[in-house]
């Protein structure tokens, strides 16, 4: 992986959006800039909002229990998700399950814009650290959680996992091959879509919050967050009167015909064709004047009816030809299509390395491509990423600024094992 993230090219260009965009206006600072975060996220969910805001100019402020966020080292995807999501943070330990941790917390929260955790809900409440404790000493904060399930209703308490989300919001029916065992995503979309989720609910409050002066809750749900893309599979279980079978990767109710993924010399290639144009031009480029002739192929319902066949054309022209020479021949005639990549050919995307997307860092490790942010403010430069924080690594800084406590009193904190 390695060899092929050195390999891309001019990988560490960030994009400056201010000269291509609007030369004639001097750059803004990102839309986030004065903003602070206090970050109580553990592992995917509530980091990755965190991340989003750090990334759009919050001060964030990653706060760990001693013993640190527990992806900080994974098994064998290593720290490189902890990386991902925790650049452009300061680091500070505190232990909660202290009295004085509590406090420190507290006070901390004074000066704070936004306090985040997506543990279980009734993890804050039993700390004696509720919404309503934090809006006693700072009214104007929003305080943001996000969970498996909600804070309320019947699974409340209930356990999540993504795997156990996954599977309890109909997005596992609807995934694998026809008369196969059901299959999760093979990335956890639960957590990362709940994250963006909760980014968006946050920045939302903090905008109402700039109107009326008030803080208030706000809350995101996995469970929630995963129904959205359910919305086709929905809308055939109302049309049919029952639930969509698996269709592998083909659309879930055959709307558009071809949908599929084919097999070519070196891998594999999906095209689409959305509209019988996209059909038409299809049959161009696959050269066969037949299949452009037949008029019961012509529109979607009769491509429908003849769907194996269809698939098996296709399947036979794209066998012959590489995924490269299959999706420029059907660029080229503005058919959807793209090479099915793997991680590490993503990883190493000269268009995602020109935009500054990603950009190369040198770890313990090797170099690695770590991401930015997907969103773009005009008129500003995406921030530079920075390492994430080691353990604990701003805690006396943080406390000194922001709690006015000098070196003597970080270091009783230490020997109270508060820090």
């Amino acid at each position: 992986m390695s060899a092929q993230i050195t390999a891309a090219s001019n990988p560490n260009r960030v994009q400056d959006m201010k000269s291509e965009t609007r030369p004639d206006l001097a750059p803004r600072p990102l839309p986030l800039t004065g903003v602070r975060v206090l970050d109580l996220g553990q592992v995917f969910q509530g980091p990755y909002a965190a991340f989003l805001m750090a990334m759009a100019g919050a001060e964030v402020i990653k706060i760990e229990p001693p013993h640190g966020d527990m992806s900080r080292r994974r098994a064998r995807d290593g720290d490189y998700p902890f990386r991902a999501l925790n650049g452009c943070k300061r680091g500070v330990v505190l232990n909660l399950k202290t009295e004085r941790g509590r406090e420190l917390l507290l006070d901390l929260s004074r000066s704070a814009d936004v306090l985040l955790e997506n543990f279980a809900p009734a993890v804050m409440p039993r700390l004696g650290l509720g919404p309503e404790d934090f809006f006693e000493v700072n009214p104007r904060l929003v305080y943001a959680r996000a969970s498996g399930f909600g804070s309320s209703g019947p699974y409340a308490d209930k356990r999540a996992l993504d795997l156990t989300i996954q599977a309890m919001s109909g997005l596992m029916s609807t995934t694998g091959e026809p008369g196969g065992r059901p299959l999760k995503t093979g990335a956890p979309v639960a957590d990362f879509m709940s994250g963006a989720h909760f980014y968006g609910a946050i920045v939302t409050a903090l905008f109402e919050r700039e109107r009326t002066g008030r803080g208030r809750v706000v809350e995101v749900s996995m469970l929630e967050a995963l129904f959205a893309p359910l919305l086709p599979a929905a809308g055939h279980a109302y049309e049919s009167g029952h639930a969509p079978q698996r269709t592998g990767n083909r659309h879930v109710a055959d709307s558009y015909v071809p949908f599929d993924t084919f097999e070519c010399a070196d891998g594999w290639v999906t095209i689409v064709c959305a509209t019988d144009e996209h059909w038409a031009r299809l049959t161009v480029a696959m050269e066969r004047s037949d299949l452009a002739a037949d008029d019961s192929l012509c529109r979607l319902h009769g491509r429908i009816a003849r769907i194996e066949a269809v698939t098996d054309e296709i399947g036979k022209w794209t066998s012959e030809r590489t995924r490269a020479e299959v999706s420029a021949i059907c660029e080229r005639h503005q058919v959807p299509a793209a090479p099915l990549r793997d991680v590490s050919e993503v990883l190493a995307d000269p268009h995602l390395h020109a935009r500054g997307f990603l950009t190369n860092h040198l770890t313990d490790g090797g170099p690695v491509a770590l991401p930015n942010s997907p969103m773009r403010y005009d008129e500003s430069e995406p921030r530079a990423l920075n390492p994430p924080p080691a353990l604990g690594e701003h805690t006396e800084a943080v406390l000194t600024e922001l709690c006015g406590l000098d070196r003597s009193a970080v270091e009783e904190l230490r020997r109270m094992r508060v820090i």
